[in-house]
């Protein structure tokens, strides 16, 4: 890869997406170093490496021997490194850009896109063609114990991703294979409406050339139809070219992969519920597409144990099962939630924080319906992640407002108070959810007994 830079600097690099791209450039022998606002087993890796990283973001640890800067989308416009890289006029890219420049230099790159389900299906895609010989390189939005983490760096024939719709990042992006799992309301920080959405997810699909494949949602293909490209349905049912056929969820999902009338293969699963079913039928529809022997696809997918963050087993607690889950959408956190009433008689016990104020506001009313599916919720305060708190948002009023569908929830004013109620509330055979895209992760390790 000719990238043309000897010392790249990242503004976010503990950021998992981010800490992908200065692994595969330190690998490329570029200089990298970086900074985030706190340490991390992540940061702990990188500096393992040999990156210099620097803890809080300060302008003074942007040098003119830079020659190019990488941020987030969590990073401000009043960054002080920002400014100062601008101030002494370096080049400096977004990571969707950078990571666009990059998938360039591969012959084939598959971009997984879509509101949910985008890591578990670029696990699962990840867990096929490391059995093939195409030797992928794989930038993953989570960790994966058979990847060693979040990036397997191998050939540049191929390239395979995630691509986010916020602020229409993925339309930097230059793929020859497409998955959109799905479009729902979200990031409605930066999107006006759903239509606003729509728009954004049709531009990115004619960014691909003829001979490229789209993979999508029979649900949105409409929205499609007008491609030159290569558009292929997955669905639950015989509207779509690829679906399931003779399904079961119990004691693990299991099906007949269908196209079209033709028995392809008996998929088994070891992840639950069936959202992962459907997300596992896009990734066997992907690599259908691109030749891969079923087989393979069949061996892949069971062998699939999960990401880290998606309902992840961690422990026990008073006897109960707790799972961690990184849902912060509604309709997430409802698939996930229908999820764990059909593997427990017991309760369900939620431990919710809500992840940024402005999805919040927007989407009060589908938190409020969603958490109502739990038997006990217990809400955090809301994870302010790149937003500021105006005040007119809190935690209370998705409580207050799931008074309207006769549910009742408590509120916790830090994570060892969630702790004590999990603990008060939790017996035997109930499962335990600690949910949302922030920090909530670490109540788990607080109730979890060891």
């Amino acid at each position: 890869m000719n990238i043309n830079f000897k010392h790249i600097y990242f503004i976010g690099i503990g950021g998992i997406s981010m800490s992908a791209l200065a692994e595969i450039m330190i690998d490329e022998g570029v200089k990298v170093s970086g900074s985030d606002r706190s340490s991390s087993h992540i940061i702990k890796k990188l500096e393992s490496m040999g990156i210099k990283i620097n803890i809080n973001h300060e302008s003074k640890n942007i040098t003119d021997d830079i020659d190019l800067v990488v941020y987030t989308s969590a990073i401000s416009s009043d960054n002080p490194e920002l400014l100062r890289a601008q101030e002494l006029k370096l080049k400096i890219m977004d990571r969707a850009e950078f990571l666009g420049l990059i998938m360039k230099k591969y012959k084939n790159a598959i971009c997984v896109s879509g509101t949910h389900g985008k890591t578990t299906t670029t696990g699962m895609l990840s867990s096929i063609l490391i059995e093939t010989n195409l030797k992928p390189t794989i930038f993953l939005g989570g960790e994966m114990d058979s990847l060693g983490g979040n990036l397997k760096h191998g050939s540049y024939d191929m390239l395979l991703t995630e691509a986010c719709e916020y602020k229409r990042n993925f339309l930097k992006f230059n793929p020859t294979m497409e998955l959109i799992l799905n479009i729902d309301e979200d990031h409605l920080d930066y999107y006006k409406d759903l239509k606003d959405i729509e728009n954004a997810f049709v531009e990115y699909g004619e960014k691909l050339p003829e001979y490229g494949h789209l993979i999508v949602n029979v649900k949105n293909e409409d929205l499609f139809k007008h491609l030159n490209c290569n558009v292929i349905t997955f669905g639950m049912d015989d509207s779509a070219k690829y679906y399931p056929d003779n399904i079961k969820l119990l004691p693990s999902p299991s099906y007949t992969l269908m196209r079209g009338k033709e028995k392809i293969t008996e998929i088994s699963l070891k992840v639950f519920g069936e959202h992962n079913l459907l997300n596992s039928v896009a990734a066997a529809a992907a690599c259908m597409s691109l030749g891969i022997e079923s087989s393979i696809i069949k061996d892949g997918l069971f062998n699939f144990s999960g990401t880290h963050r998606r309902y992840e087993y961690k422990g026990t607690c008073n006897n109960a099962t707790v799972i961690d889950d990184y849902a912060h959408h509604p309709s997430e956190m409802k698939a996930t939630l229908k999820t764990a009433k059909t593997y427990t008689k017991g309760k369900i016990i939620t431990v919710f924080q809500p992840h940024t104020f402005t999805r919040t506001i927007k989407l009060l009313d589908g938190f409020a319906k969603a958490l109502s599916l739990s038997d006990e919720a217990i809400l955090l305060d809301i994870y302010a992640a790149r937003e500021k708190n105006t005040g007119e948002v809190h935690s209370k009023d998705i409580i207050s407002k799931m008074k309207e569908y006769s549910k009742d929830a408590h509120y916790a004013e830090n994570f060892q108070a969630a702790a004590d109620i999990i603990k008060s509330l939790a017996h035997k055979g109930d499962i335990i959810i600690t949910m949302g895209a922030g920090n909530v992760n670490e109540v788990a390790e607080l109730i979890i007994e060891k």
